[in-house]
């Protein structure tokens, strides 16, 4: 009798075993469908932006030819510790300096990061255009540009922006330009790439899972984390002006 509790048991134990494989086999089966789905999900994202903005992107002079543009929209990027901007951004504003040279757009909206006292993207910004020989006056500044998303929102609703060109790197314009769309502007973009780039392979491949969140953000379109009142952009860009007011990050 007891060995045949013993052999009852190896095979129930055999049993379990082979059960217990399955069970992981099944589970790293359904694991591997669901990784592969969101993959081919994400790179059907990142295809259908790439696809469907890029007849946005025009040369710079086919932005100056067109009309009734309300701004150049500028979105913000690194300021290196000492106040500079980064390669990325001063490439930006030259770009955007060289559009409103050619008389693409009356003002230039400068968007980005001022969320503490001692780091201030639009500052420096305004400063490159205004030292390249933008009249002061006609550079506004978004102090609460804090992402894309956000920059497109408050050109929107706060600058009351309806016609824009926007001026970025090629890589992130895709998405700029989505976005834009997306919230009902009318928008087209003008690339800066004048050199490349130490840090573009993490660009780009941060920007294939931001371009994923954006397609669902739009879905949903919450608010920015600041609005505030109008800014109309007929009115002076130095009521924007750094006056010691910062927005903090939420």
């Amino acid at each position: 009798m007891p060995k045949t509790n013993k052999a009852l048991r190896r095979v129930m134990t055999s049993r379990h075993v082979r059960h217990q494989r399955r069970k992981r086999a099944r589970q790293f089966t359904a694991l591997l469908c669901l990784l592969l789905g969101a993959g081919l999900a994400a790179g059907g994202v990142n295809l259908y932006m790439a696809r469907t903005q890029a007849p946005r992107i025009l040369s710079p002079e086919q932005a100056a030819q067109l009309e009734g543009v309300d701004c150049v929209l500028v979105l913000g990027a690194k300021v290196m510790p000492g106040g500079a901007p980064s390669h990325m951004l001063e490439d930006r504003c030259r770009r955007a300096v060289e559009l409103f040279g050619a008389g693409a757009a009356p003002v230039l909206l400068m968007s980005g990061d001022h969320g503490q006292w001692e780091y201030d993207e639009v500052s420096c910004m305004k400063q490159y255009a205004v030292d390249h020989g933008v009249p002061s006056a006609a550079v506004f500044m978004d102090h609460a540009g804090f992402s894309t998303y956000d920059s497109m929102y408050r050109a929107r609703d706060v600058f009351r922006a309806k016609k824009i060109i926007v001026v970025t790197q090629r890589y992130h314009l895709f998405r700029a330009l989505y976005i834009a769309r997306r919230l009902g502007l009318d928008a087209v973009g003008v690339s800066s790439d004048y050199r490349p780039y130490a840090t573009q392979a993490q660009n780009s491949a941060r920007e294939f899972l931001a371009r994923c969140k954006a397609f669902a953000v739009c879905v949903f379109r919450p608010k920015p984390k600041y609005l505030g009142p109008p800014i109309p952009l007929y009115l002076d860009g130095d009521l924007t002006n750094d006056r010691g007011v910062t927005f903090e990050k939420k």
